[in-house]
């Protein structure tokens, strides 16, 4: 488990334009940023799983680290976020998100493959779902920083689209902030720069990500609230 939730350190990440599966008339770092955000008290929550149970619940190939697959619990903060040339809007622009995901890669390139984005924020469901393809689901949450007890966070799925689904757990920092190593299981599993989704027809999509190095911290074991 490997995480981060000291407030010094909120990365801002800025979403490329969506691409289709296989455009690559123009590179990543030529395409303007559509939508920026900044992800605060965010914890990595890992777990080893067998690629064989996993892939048949996956639509794209599995990404492997020395053969074996990886999934992911990523509770946190969202702020800051906005549109290229708009400000935040007040009262939808921080909300908590709760992500559940695996790694996969396409054309060579590795990212994220999401089984479900829980958040807080309707009008953040409702665009990613219709413009992003992703499957986001609302619900309601809480995410509380409680001194040094670390972060109180819990969720309940509201959306009756998603089967029923809850978190709850506290967590926090339990050392120095560090840069994971290129070729480290931790660099493997956190340092992704793109998303991937599919529509209703099967289409493949894939956002690219740009943000600094994660500052990382490892974390006292997580406990159930």
């Amino acid at each position: 488990m490997h995480g981060s939730t000291d407030r010094r350190h909120q990365p801002t990440v800025d979403i490329n334009r969506v691409e289709w599966r296989g455009r690559r008339d123009l590179p990543a770092a030529s395409r303007p940023w559509i939508l920026r955000q900044i992800w605060s008290d965010l914890l990595f929550a890992h777990w080893r799983i067998d690629p064989a149970l996993l892939q048949p619940l996956v639509p794209l190939p599995l990404d492997l680290y020395e053969g074996e697959d990886w999934v992911a619990v990523v509770p946190f903060r969202m702020s800051g976020v906005a549109l290229r040339g708009l400000t935040p809007i007040p009262g939808t622009s921080t909300f908590p998100e709760l992500n559940v995901r695996t790694y996969v890669h396409v054309d060579g390139k590795p990212g994220v493959w999401f089984f479900s984005l829980d958040a807080a924020n309707r009008l953040a469901v409702a665009t990613a779902r219709r413009f992003f393809h992703l499957p986001y689901m609302n619900a309601r949450m809480t995410c509380r920083l409680e001194g040094t007890a670390g972060v109180a966070y819990e969720s309940v799925r509201t959306d009756k689209r998603g089967r029923p689904a809850e978190f709850r757990a506290r967590y926090r920092p339990s050392g120095p902030a560090f840069q994971a190593k290129p070729g480290s299981l931790v660099h493997w599993l956190t340092e992704r720069y793109a998303l991937y989704a599919q529509d209703t027809a099967g289409r493949t999509y894939r956002g690219d990500i740009e943000h600094i190095p994660w500052p990382l911290q490892p974390p006292d074991s997580p406990t159930e609230l």
